[in-house]
């Protein structure tokens, strides 16, 4: 028979062992139920036609240089000439070009403009001067910083430059920044000329390509020798 009291008595002597037990179930529960909720937030959410999303990121384009909508900062801006001359020397990355003074081959990273020495070197665009230095091999040389990560440098300047003209210095289009010298140890027998460089988002460019066709026209004529030596009829 039954007894009720004696199992009354059983259960209040083994309460703690069932509290216990219900206490490591209940704490069970609740890990299986966190680590359901961290794998699902952790899915990809399907689309409608059955495909995973992803995130896509498009590539801002590149600044063009005759663009008329351009904005302070993220355009590139118009390009005037650094000095008047003749063209003697053009961009090539890649063919090899023979260098005078060094009686061997070499790539040419810039252009050459040929101009008497003294003749004013002028900023192409309004920017910032970034650095000035001293080449072994190029001599004095400016680097100036302008809108659309776009950067002037100006080689085989003279070495004593127009006051005011120092690092971190604002300049305007046209200002001049400089005078055509011979500091070029690499190009020391070529005829005077400005060594003319440009960089677009950290890679060189050939400066012809942002000049304006008008400007780079100039440079097949040689004016300033031709004002130099003309004589009237």
């Amino acid at each position: 028979m039954f007894d009720k009291e004696k199992f009354k008595d059983t259960l209040k002597e083994n309460r703690g062992l069932y509290i216990t037990a219900i206490s490591i179930l209940l704490a069970m529960i609740l890990l299986v139920a966190a680590v359901a909720a961290t794998n699902r937030a952790g899915q990809t959410k399907p689309t409608p036609d059955n495909t995973t999303t992803t995130t896509t990121t498009t590539k801002k384009p590149d600044p063009t240089p005759d663009d008329p909508t351009s904005d302070v900062g993220s355009k590139l801006p118009v390009f005037s000439l650094p000095v008047s001359g003749k063209l003697s020397g053009v961009h090539d990355s890649e063919l090899q070009v023979f260098s005078p003074t060094m009686n061997d081959y070499r790539v040419h990273l810039g252009i050459d403009v040929l101009a008497p020495e003294g003749e004013p070197v002028c900023a192409v665009a309004d920017g910032t001067v970034a650095q000035i230095w001293e080449d072994v091999r190029m001599g004095q040389c400016i680097a100036i910083q302008h809108a659309g990560d776009a950067v002037s440098v100006y080689k085989n300047v003279s070495a004593e430059l127009p006051e005011g003209i120092i690092e971190d210095a604002k300049v305007k289009a046209g200002q001049q920044i400089a005078t055509v010298g011979s500091t070029a140890m690499v190009e020391i027998a070529d005829e005077s000329h400005l060594h003319f460089e440009m960089t677009v988002g950290g890679l060189e460019v050939d400066p012809l390509e942002y000049f304006s066709a008008k400007d780079v026209e100039t440079l097949s004529k040689d004016t300033v020798y031709e004002e130099n030596t003309s004589t009237d009829k």
